[in-house]
């Protein structure tokens, strides 16, 4: 069975979103990464599984 593939492009968009999180002050930053979870949820969610 094939594996689902991360586009180069979704990689480098997660690492520059993962950056600029992490260069927030603290406070701050469990909102930032809360929203990029609930995104990150809705596209899984969203892409067809793989039956078990």
């Amino acid at each position: 069975m094939d594996e689902p593939r991360v586009h180069e492009d979704e990689t480098g968009d997660l690492l520059s979103t993962l950056e600029v999180i992490e260069a927030q002050p603290l406070a701050t930053r469990a909102d930032a990464y809360e929203a990029l979870h609930d995104t990150l949820s809705r596209r899984l969610e969203a892409t067809p599984g793989t039956p078990a």
